[in-house]
């Protein structure tokens, strides 16, 4: 977009990332001002259609996204799979989904979170070996390995020349390793916003630990003192004390969905709970290495911002839609839903269809059947996602 409209990147805007294997509509902005459409060529793409274009005062960012609809088919499925789906969906639209970060927050290798956790640390050697090497405790993806066994053996111009341009931040740290820099200097060589990221998958890491502890005890969906509560659709976030836990309404907004519990996103600037949910919060961030101390600088020194947040630990699935099919490629049930911006769908799928191993973010748990579970929030046995 910006090689088209001859702006620099940071003129191009949107307000979220849509999946890398999918067919999406994505909006975009471009700070073009003064500027017509009719001004410019039509941008053309094997990859894209340009559905339309229009004038606006603003540029798009990041948070501007209200949420996303999805469609999926699931294939190698039999006509009476969609029974089953339809009573998954519907205890999930009853009670919402556990916002697990998905699995593509933690990257092909499945580390994004540990290279995270180094770069906080400051752990730069093992950043850059984990980067550029084998990792120890998940398998190298194939088209990867060469270029890694390369590195193993020290063979670093020829690494750079195995690693493919879509390896951007394997070449950058390459790079600057065979210019003999230091381990601080080489893993800070690889683009900020990669390392953002990183750090990003740290934090996301943690609010699963602590979403996955809270299923685990049945409170994920039920609000206990010194919570912070998240309103929907607002984000609103307030203190739960035990005033708020006793007004009439507040049993009700939780039913609804309208009030959820909420976990850490870890920063400077993110708000804490009251005991003993903070302890709860506690122990899951001191289970990574991190001390707590350490992320109230989160981001300084390293080139971006980290300040911290608070996360619903569950979100409502919208209009949900299940139907069974059959098509040119065989039968197939389609999953359609709508989820608030920051929600995987991914996550959704995964309840439904009870995917395996692979499919399973960091700390998320094996968990029963939601439609197996009990009807009511709070209940013993609340809807987990299953490996």
């Amino acid at each position: 977009m910006a090689r088209h409209f001859g702006v620099p990147q940071h003129a191009v805007g949107y307000a979220g990332m849509k999946d890398k294997k999918a067919i999406t509509r994505q909006v975009l902005s471009v700070h073009i001002p003064g500027r017509k459409p009719e001004d410019f060529t039509m941008l053309r793409d094997e990859r894209i259609s340009v559905l339309w274009t229009d004038l606006h005062r603003n540029k798009l960012r990041l948070g501007h996204l209200k949420g996303n609809r999805f469609s999926v088919r699931v294939r190698g499925v039999a006509a009476t799979d969609v029974l089953r789906a339809h009573r998954i969906v519907r205890a999930l639209h009853a009670r919402g989904v556990p916002n697990y970060f998905g699995d593509q927050r933690f990257g092909i290798r499945r580390n994004n979170h540990e290279l995270g956790r180094l770069q906080i640390t400051g752990e730069w050697k093992a950043m850059v070996e984990l980067l550029l090497g084998h990792d120890a405790h998940r398998p190298t993806p194939p088209g990867e390995k060469h270029a890694r066994d390369l590195f193993a053996q020290g063979k670093l111009r020829e690494a750079l020349d195995a690693f493919t341009p879509a390896h951007r931040a394997e070449r950058q740290a390459l790079r600057a390793l065979i210019r003999n820099q230091t381990w601080r200097r080489i893993a800070q060589a690889v683009h900020p916003l990669e390392r953002k990221f990183w750090a990003s998958a740290f934090q996301s890491s943690i609010f699963n630990r602590v979403l996955a502890a809270r299923l685990a005890d049945g409170t994920w969906d039920r609000l206990l003192p010194g919570d912070l509560a998240s309103v929907h659709p607002s984000g609103n976030v307030f203190r739960v004390t035990e005033a708020e836990l006793a007004k009439a309404d507040t049993g009700p907004r939780l039913a609804s969905g309208e009030l959820s519990p909420t976990g850490p996103i870890w920063g400077p600037r993110m708000s804490r709970t009251g005991s003993p949910i903070d302890g709860l919060e506690l122990a899951e961030l001191a289970r990574s290495g991190v001390p707590h101390e350490r992320l109230e600088s989160l981001g300084r020194g390293l080139g971006f911002e980290m300040p911290g947040s608070r996360r619903p630990l569950r979100v409502p699935l919208i209009d949900p839609e299940v139907e069974g099919g059959v098509d040119e490629h065989g039968p197939y049930i389609r999953c359609a839903f709508e989820l608030p911006a920051g929600a995987y769908a991914t996550m959704v799928m995964r309840e439904v269809m009870k995917s395996a191993g692979a499919e399973d973010p960091p700390e998320a748990p094996e968990s029963p059947d939601p439609a197996e579970s009990h009807d009511t929030p709070g209940s013993a046995a609340p809807p987990e996602p299953a490996a």
